[in-house]
Formats: C-alpha cells, structure tokens, sequence
C-alpha cells in the first residue's frame, strides 16, 4: 500500500523547471501519484482503529513517511491516564534556512459501523473502553487527512527545490476524544522538535463540493466543555410526594432554566451553546428516585464567556434546587474540567488570508470560498498555544459528489453529516485538492 516512488527522471525534470511553474509541476506529480493515493485512501478506509489505540495506522503512517526521507519518530505524546500509550508520529525535514511550517494530521476513527455500501466499507469491529462490541469506521474524514497529508509530504520532498526552511509533519492520534494534540504538546512537541512558526491543517466538510476547500479567518471552531451534573434529592414513593423532594422535578426546571444563560446573560453578539444531551434517573412508575445525572454540552469562542457560562451553570443548578426545597446537604455537584477544556479554533486572520490568496490559482478561484464559523469543536487550536503565539489554519476539504450536492439544492436531498454512518467523500477530487492545499500553503510559507 506504500506510496509509489516516482521516477527518477520526472523528479530531475520537475527539479530542473523554473519556479514560475511550480503549480504545473505540482499537478504532474499528482497526476503520477493519484492511483496510488487512492489505494492508501482505501487502505486507510478499510482498515481504522479507535482513539487511543492507533497503533497500526500510525505505523503505516510512520512507514510511508521514512520512505519518501523524512526524519521520523514514533509514538511521541504522553497521554495523563497511563493506561493508554501515544501513537504520535513526528517526521522532520530540513531543507536549509528558513521558517518552520508544521503540517497536521490525525489518525483516530469512531465507534461506528459503516453503512454506506462502499466496495472498500469498513467492517471492522472491537470492543471499546467499556467492552461493548462495536463496529469501527472513519465517519470524520481522517482517512482523507492522512492521504492528503502523505500525498504533500511526498509532493514537498520532490519539489526541495522551490523552497527552504523546515517542515515538521505531525500525525496525531485521538482526535475524536480532544486528547491527542494535548498529549503530545506535553510530551515536548515544541522542545523535542522545531517549533513552527505556522501550522497548518484541513478538515472535511461535509457541505461542500469535493474539489473545494473552504476558509475563515478568525474564530471558526468553539471551545467545548462537558458539564456533568447530579441533582440529588430525597426519595420516596409516587403516591406520596409531599415527603419527598424530587430530583426528576428540579431537574426538568433546570433544563429550562438553563437555556435562560445564553438568552439572558451572555451578549447576542457572542456565539454560545448551552446543549443538555442526556439525562437519566428513575427506575420505576411510582417511585421518587434519590437523584437524576444530566450530561451537558458547554460551547463558545471566547475563553471569558466560556467560564461566564460554566459559573451560571453551577449558579443555577444550585438555586433551583434551592427554590424546590432540596436540603443545603442534598446541593447539586456539578463537575467539569475547567483546566482542560477544548479550545477554540483560532485562525490567525493574516495568515488565513495569505494562504487562501495563494490557493487561489492553485485550485481555481471558484473553488476556493470563504466560510461561516461553526460551534464545532477540534484539538488543532491547542498547536496556536494559549497566547495564540503560533498562527495557525484550519481548511475546510470538500468532500460532496457534485451531483448529489444539486440534488441536496433541488429536491432537499439529505448530505450525510460528517459521524453519519453514511458519510462516504467522493474519494479522488477531495484527496487533489486535499493535497494541493497542503502543498500549496507549505510552498508559499517557505517560498524561496
């Protein structure tokens, strides 16, 4: 499945052309390369593993990349539950003076069984964290990442030519759980190799045409907090709830309360998401349980009004159930990490717009196309650092047949979304554009 060498006498003519027809000499490497991206892409497909446990997919990976020459290094990061080892890759080339740019992708696939009738569909299955069986599928596009990330890595080592500085190529595992980027930070990602002074990722997007790569500068992924709250109360039987205090009461005020946060103390102009995703409690018609969890999902873009957020969250947990009575020993917990949550995704506004302008001839004007923040999340932002010290960039990969694109437009054709078991990318125009976007933005960081 490795990616094919390509001959010696096409890398002597690419590298004996003027730079002025870099991007021509772009597509012919890809013109060489496609059949066997392709084939990695459906290797990849057919063969993913779970967050935390990447173990071949990052070999693979590891593999391809000391072929093409780059100076490699496995299983980088340190997770802080010690159960599980990192299968971070890190692969280096210099290439004389020059900025640093870091390309990343990521190697994770979700619990999922496949059901988008591919001849390459998944079937794996294996048991997860907590030993249920489950089907494995890449549903979030990290197959298409990692094709499009070994496709510029080859792209980039054939054209040493037209640029210099270095390249440090980052695949990353466990994406899906918000832990992988953290784990390899804190493992010395920025002391143990060159620090970047760009980084540069893309994204599939489920919502736009395969051949297309989408850009927004400035905020374009949320920071994220899971909340976990248990309203207890004081139990008791269904007939007779005068000598109770029933938590499955406070709780369904608390759900509605909750929604007061964004309406009513945070700006209209600051996007914010206060979503309860689960809540259980009870076993039986007629008893009074002693209490009911709720799982929540806490998004913004600004750090200051995420912590607003999860302040008026505990605030109002605690005052409802104090409205109903509940005992000052009988209090909600309310728990989250606020050390740890997931950051937003900053793109640095320069940068972002640097990049897209020279996208531009590379993919075609019309196929490059701005795009609208959403309130998704994505451990990419944690490669900026805190004080955003380091600009980053996260594209957007279209993915969508065309044609099925027209028929969403003009008969309201559902798009699989991207964690949809049916989210199946229209494989050769996204992994073309895939990688001329990464090549693209490395060439012009490192332009000669």
């Amino acid at each position: 499945m490795r990616i094919r060498s390509l001959a010696a006498t096409l890398v002597a003519l690419l590298l004996s052309v003027h730079p002025a027809h870099t991007q021509d000499n772009l597509n012919t490497l890809l013109n060489a390369e496609i059949s066997a991206l392709l084939s990695t892409y459906k290797y990849l497909h057919e063969n993913p593993e779970l967050s935390h446990f990447e173990e071949k997919t990052g070999s693979f990976v590891a593999r391809e990349l000391r072929a093409i020459g780059y100076d490699v290094t496995e299983r980088v990061g340190a997770y802080r539950n010690p159960r599980y080892t990192s299968y971070g890759i890190v692969a280096v080339l210099k290439n004389g003076t020059g900025p640093t740019v870091l390309l990343r992708t990521d190697l994770d696939a979700l619990p999922l069984e496949e059901n988008t009738g591919l001849p390459y569909a998944s079937k794996v299955t294996t048991k997860d964290e907590a030993g249920r069986e489950v089907g494995v599928m890449h549903a979030c596009g990290h197959d298409l990442h990692m094709t499009a990330f070994l496709g510029a890595a080859k792209s980039l080592y054939a054209l040493k030519n037209r640029w210099r500085g270095t390249l440090v190529l980052v695949a990353q595992p466990a994406e899906e759980t918000g832990t992988g980027a953290q784990a390899m930070l804190e493992d010395g990602l920025y002391q143990r190799f060159p620090k970047p002074d760009y980084a540069i990722a893309l994204h599939a997007d489920a919502l736009t045409e395969a051949g297309k790569v989408g850009y927004c500068d400035g905020y374009a992924l949320a920071n994220v907090s899971s909340v976990d709250i248990v309203v207890r109360g004081v139990g008791g039987h269904g007939a007779y709830p005068h000598g109770a205090k029933d938590p499955v009461l406070v709780a369904s005020q608390l759900v509605v309360n909750l929604q007061s946060i964004v309406s009513r103390e945070i700006s209209p102009l600051e996007p914010a998401v206060v979503t309860v995703g689960s809540i259980h409690g009870g076993s039986k018609h007629n008893i009074i349980p002693d209490d009911v969890h709720l799982q929540l999902t806490v998004r913004s873009y600004k750090r200051e009004v995420h912590f607003a957020i999860l302040d008026a969250v505990e605030r109002i947990a605690h005052g409802t159930a104090q409205a109903a009575g509940i005992p000052a020993d009988r209090m909600p917990i309310v728990t989250t990490d606020r050390d740890n949550f997931l950051p937003a995704t900053y793109n640095n506004p320069a940068l972002t717009l640097r990049l897209a302008e020279a996208l531009r001839p590379a993919l075609g004007k019309e196929n490059v196309v701005k795009k609208d923040p959403v309130m998704g999340a994505e451990d990419f932002g944690r490669y900026g650092l805190e004080d955003q010290s380091v600009p980053i960039c996260l594209f957007w990969l279209g993915t969508v047949d065309p044609a099925l694109m027209k028929r969403h437009v003009t008969e309201g054709v559902p798009l699989p979304g991207l964690h949809s078991s049916q989210f199946a990318p229209l494989a050769e125009p996204s992994i073309r554009a895939g990688v001329k976007t990464l090549t693209t933005a490395a060439l012009e960081l490192l332009k000669k």
